[in-house]
């Protein structure tokens, strides 16, 4: 047998690497575990390598790329090195110009960075907390608008149905005073409703929001093939509603209340 064709046959009886793909990829490209597939760095595809498809994976949901296809594959580190530089000398894999550092619970980030930069002066320390992030924060700033005017708009319109409440009872609240009953009374009264309006609305908004949040996260799930979590009603959440609801409520109705007590009482009966 011929060296070149004992080389052949080496080659063919040598396993190709392993490697994981992407659900997605796995899918739209009609692959399957077990399939062949070449694999380069050069974009014309020039030295492909053969490798193995293993498994799928789903990838990690990123939010600033929900609506991208995420076409990928993982390979181990030395097949990946390798395809890089195109060759599978040692030499290949002894140069590492980033590395992935996670901190213990309770660790500081900016000690730690200052401690590694003292150690390693050449090294650059950057961190990169999800927080921190350009996109989380232009998020952040969207919904806080979309709060702030949510809330302006909600309190109006509690505002508006307390004054149409009292100037709808502003007889009732004339025949009280008559008899008797101090104006405190009546505007605790009015209070005590518009505190109970606020906790029923705020309610129901957040069993509302529990109740349909699995069906808008199956729909943009479905919408941009993704397992990011587009809604999630948290305890938290549900706390901070009414923190901001009932006071709301409470100060809505000392207005609309206050405003018709501070009339004479003739005017109250429309006399």
């Amino acid at each position: 047998m011929s060296l070149l064709a004992l080389l052949l046959l080496l080659a063919a009886a040598t396993p190709a690497p392993d490697v994981l793909v992407s659900r997605t990829l796995l899918r739209d490209r009609g692959l399957r575990v077990g399939d062949v597939v070449h694999l380069s760095a050069d974009p014309r595809g020039a030295d492909a390598r053969p490798f193995r498809i293993a498994g799928t994976y789903e990838p990690t949901p990123d939010p600033s790329r929900f609506a991208a296809r995420r076409f990928e594959v993982r390979l181990h580190l030395p097949d990946l090195l390798a395809l890089k530089s195109g060759s599978t000398a040692a030499e290949a894999g002894d140069s590492v110009t980033a590395i992935n550092v996670a901190l213990a619970p309770g660790v500081d980030p900016a000690a730690f960075a200052r401690e590694v930069r003292a150690r390693a002066p050449a090294a650059a320390v950057t961190p990169t907390t999800a927080g921190d992030d350009e996109h989380f924060v232009v998020i952040e700033r969207f919904h806080v608008a979309i709060s702030i005017v949510t809330v302006i708009g909600s309190t109006a319109f509690l505002l508006a149905l307390m004054v149409i409440r009292a100037d709808e009872r502003r007889e009732v609240a004339g025949l009280l005073r008559l008899l008797g009953v101090s104006r405190r009374r009546v505007l605790a009264q009015a209070l005590v409703e518009g505190l109970c309006i606020a906790a029923a609305g705020a309610g129901f908004g957040v069993l509302f929001a529990a109740a349909t949040q699995g069906a808008v996260n199956a729909f943009f799930q479905w919408r941009y093939d993704t397992t990011l979590v587009f809604v999630r009603v948290t305890p938290a959440i549900a706390a901070r509603c009414l923190a901001l609801a009932l006071p709301l409520g409470v100060l809505a109705g000392f207005l609309a209340s206050w405003t018709l007590l501070r009339r004479p009482v003739l005017d109250l009966l429309r006399r």
